[in-house]
């Protein structure tokens, strides 16, 4: 089991999502990151990790991690002293490759911080950044050879409040390396494939690859990485787990494609309200449906429907038509009726 900030990871505990800052912690006003990280949350974000490069990160971090509603993670390379000073500054957990940090003892250094401070460390490793392999290995035999090499050494030196992730662009190499880690070692897992693409290609990409492992069970807590918004990583993460009924909480949209027949621009229409309707902590299905062929029918199997028929949106409650409205209303007639009941 690990421990990050108020989060237990590990079998027996529930999978989080988390998804990685988008700029520079010096980019942005910290209390603007903060109210940024809120609105994550709100729509299933667990854990953010924020890239720590120079001194000039200290500040920012330290303040986040004091007043983000969420643990905050800082992502190390190269420079142990900045794993050193993200401890300091209140980091629920460290991202580091013991391969790019240097010296062995330089790790030790971090891994005793870590200790002291009740600071959770991540082995990253990704298959772009690995020791050289041994002859005849594969490269998810590389990896889960370093990441026991390094357990072992926090092993020696009392750390175990560890986790550990092994990464490849390649669906197939992310899911060897940790069904090959999984046999071998119980420590918790951060899966995902790594650099997988714009949305489109990283859903489908993370889907595979992350839903088999998570049926597995192999898994506990997830990132699927995407070039994108945080947004969207968080919200593709959350329905993959409620998909695979490890997740619940949250709104189920259904939404039809556009074609010949539609009366309504659902497509338009969704892409408003999805993040609106995503942040309501409420365990309900909202359909949006652009025609006669579906609407009707759809709207009888959700808690609340908008229908667009022939020029006019109608508004349903469990099939039941509530009322008529305009086009440019119905925004604001579906979250009004959602949020009186």
């Amino acid at each position: 089991m690990a421990r990050v900030g108020n989060i237990n990871m590990g079998k027996g505990f529930p999978v989080t999502v988390q998804t990685m800052y988008d700029s520079s912690l010096t980019a942005s006003d910290p209390g603007e990151i903060v109210s940024r990280i809120s609105g994550l949350n709100a729509l299933g974000c667990d854990i953010i990790r924020f890239s720590f490069i120079t001194e000039d990160d200290q500040k920012p971090f330290e303040y986040i991690a004091k007043h983000s509603v969420i643990p905050v993670v800082a992502d190390i390379h190269f420079d142990y002293r900045m794993a050193l000073l993200a401890i300091e500054s209140g980091a629920a957990k460290v991202r580091i490759n013991p391969g790019n940090i240097g010296a062995k003892w330089k790790t030790e250094e971090v891994v005793k911080a870590a200790l002291d401070h009740g600071t959770a460390i991540r082995i990253g490793l990704n298959s772009g950044s690995l020791p050289p392999s041994e002859k005849g290995e594969t490269v998810p035999e590389t990896m889960v050879r370093a990441a026991l090499e390094y357990l072992d050494w926090f092993s020696s030196w009392g750390f175990s409040n560890t986790v550990v992730s092994l990464k490849s662009s390649d669906t197939d190499e992310t899911m060897q390396a940790a069904r090959l880690f999984a046999s071998k070692s119980d420590v918790p897992q951060h899966i995902g494939v790594t650099e997988a693409g714009s949305p489109v290609l990283s859903a489908v990409r993370s889907t595979w690859a992350l839903g088999n492992l998570l049926s597995e069970g192999i898994g506990s807590t997830i990132r699927v990485s995407m070039t994108g918004t945080m947004e969207e990583e968080v919200i593709a993460g959350n329905e993959l787990l409620r998909v695979l009924g490890l997740r619940r909480r949250g709104v189920r949209i259904v939404s039809c494609p556009r074609c010949g027949r539609h009366a309504f621009d659902t497509i338009s229409f969704e892409q408003k309200v999805q993040n609106r309707l995503l942040s309501l902590d409420k365990d309900i299905t909202v359909a949006i449906m652009g025609c006669l062929v579906n609407g009707p029918g759809e709207a009888k199997g959700a808690d609340w429907a908008v229908c667009g028929m022939k020029d006019k949106v109608y508004l349903y409650r469990k099939g039941t038509l509530v009322r008529q409205i305009k086009a440019e209303e119905a925004e604001e007639a579906l979250f009004e009726a959602i949020l009186d009941e």
